[in-house]
């Protein structure tokens, strides 16, 4: 016999049941389910696949086709798979089991909503609300004219309408993570909310969470690559230190569950994210809010939009859409079809009134109560 007889002879020996001839194309459902673990009990560390059962086994695919069907309903009748009962039950305690790190952060983040209230009796109030300042990407023209307009206003309340963070890292833009900066960013929003509180020491500051600040969350508390490259360089922190909250007495509004097994789940439960202001008008991040009966602002889109609306019990009010604090500048957005803007409250507390003023930045000149600004030639930014 020839070299390469001898080795087709010898592989055929080390598969004694490959050849279709040799198999059992009969046999009774209790003979396939012992020989499916005959197979398993002499194979322990293989996973036994169709291919492997074809090749190992002593029966024709006809021989167990006819009884089960599927490859997939033989191994469960042999119980070598979780039955579909089984399996989805297994499906359904992973489910809960993922939200365990979820629950705990949700109640620690729930208990800062009111923890630092500044109240303020007067009638006539003067509130600012900024959304979408997003980190180091802020555009550096919208921060000097927001906190100078602090400095001159004095409002009784600041509000933060959501993504204060931007965080791309953590992201669907695909970021290259040699490129990461992830404590940078979380400093720079310290850094905005130390000037605030230096602007205007005795308002009360609320943060509402956005988007980007739930998606940072969820990182947390799943430890992520990039969370744990935050957990290496800010030491001892939680939440409250990772928000900034209790170093310049920023109330935390955060009422979503972070789990949401699917993104439809996440996206409904970021829309419970919302302040109602002295039942005079309502902070939201996206535009649900506009449909809850009262004035308000929204942010999240980066344009500005009025909305004239109507209450059978409060009559005619306005909605605005906030144009962003983010820089145009986006090379990841169509940013150059944005705004820019804040916005200015003036409320009578006992009527229940308020009157919008809307700051318009988006060019190089913008006026806030009869001052003029213009953008410097360090703030041109892209």
């Amino acid at each position: 016999m020839s070299n390469a007889n001898q080795k087709v002879s010898d592989t055929q020996a080390e598969v004694p049941f490959s050849q279709d001839e040799t198999k059992i194309t009969e046999a009774s459902k209790p003979a396939c389910i012992e020989e499916m673990m005959r197979l398993v009990t002499a194979h322990p560390d293989m996973v036994i696949g169709r291919n492997f059962f074809r090749v190992h086994s002593t029966l024709a695919e006809s021989a167990w086709t006819r009884h089960f069907g599927t490859f997939q309903e033989f191994k469960r009748q042999a119980n070598v798979t979780p039955s579909r009962h089984a399996a989805q039950l297994e499906k359904n305690v992973a489910k809960h089991a993922s939200a365990d790190s979820y629950r705990r952060l949700n109640e620690e983040r729930r208990g800062w909503e009111g923890h630092y209230q500044s109240p303020d009796r007067s009638r006539f109030q003067t509130h600012a609300i900024i959304t979408d300042t997003h980190d180091i990407m802020m555009d550096p023209f919208v921060k000097r004219v927001w906190i100078e307009t602090l400095a001159r206003a004095q409002p009784q309340r600041i509000v933060y309408g959501g993504d204060a963070f931007d965080l791309p890292e953590f992201g669907k833009y695909a970021v290259d993570p040699r490129e990461w900066d992830v404590v940078g960013r979380i400093k720079a929003v310290h850094e905005l909310f130390d000037a605030t509180r230096k602007a205007a020491p005795n308002a009360q500051v609320d943060l509402i969470e956005g988007n980007h600040e739930h998606r940072l969350l969820r990182h947390l508390a799943e430890a992520s690559p990039a969370m744990r490259a935050i957990l290496a360089d800010l030491h001892g922190f939680t939440v409250a230190h990772l928000l900034g909250l209790t170093a310049y007495e920023v109330n935390y509004i955060a009422r979503a569950d972070l789990h949401g097994f699917w993104q439809k789940d996440i996206s409904h439960e970021i829309k419970k994210n919302y302040l109602v202001v002295d039942d005079t008008y309502i902070v939201h991040h996206f535009p649900d809010g506009m449909n809850m009966g009262l004035p308000g602002v929204h942010g999240h889109h980066h344009k500005h939009i009025v909305w004239p609306k109507f209450h059978a019990s409060r009559g005619p009010y306005e909605w605005h859409q906030l144009g962003a604090g983010h820089r145009r500048q986006a090379s990841y957005c169509a940013g150059e079809k944005w705004q820019n803007g804040f916005m200015l409250a003036h409320i009578d507390t006992q009527e229940r009134h308020v009157a919008f003023e809307y700051v318009d930045l988006t060019y190089a000149h913008a006026c806030v109560a009869g001052i003029w600004y213009s953008r410097l030639s360090s703030e041109m930014v892209g």
